[in-house]
């Protein structure tokens, strides 16, 4: 589980243990007792943020227009690879 600063507490990285995850959190400047963290796994959070950011762009899904779950989720699926086909024009 990957998780910014604000999320630094014991009972929060206990929680996260009893559900069978391994918390990947940065440690606060004050913390007395400092935890390690991969800070390579960390910069993938980074991705994920930016993608969410990219989906809520769009409008039908920012206000969510359709009623049904499952059209709902057909058009994040149809968002989600136009923002991957833009990816890859960009990089060709």
């Amino acid at each position: 589980m990957v998780a910014d600063k604000g999320y630094d507490a014991n009972r929060v990285r206990a929680q996260i243990r009893s559900h069978g995850a391994i918390p990947n959190i940065p440690n606060r400047s004050h913390r007395k007792k400092k935890y390690r963290w991969r800070k390579a796994f960390y910069r993938q959070r980074n991705q994920i943020e930016r993608f969410f950011n990219k989906l809520k762009q769009f409008r039908r899904i920012a206000t969510r227009y359709d009623k049904l779950g499952a059209t709902f989720f057909a058009f994040i699926q149809l968002a989600a690879v136009r923002i991957w086909l833009r990816s890859i024009e960009s990089t060709a």
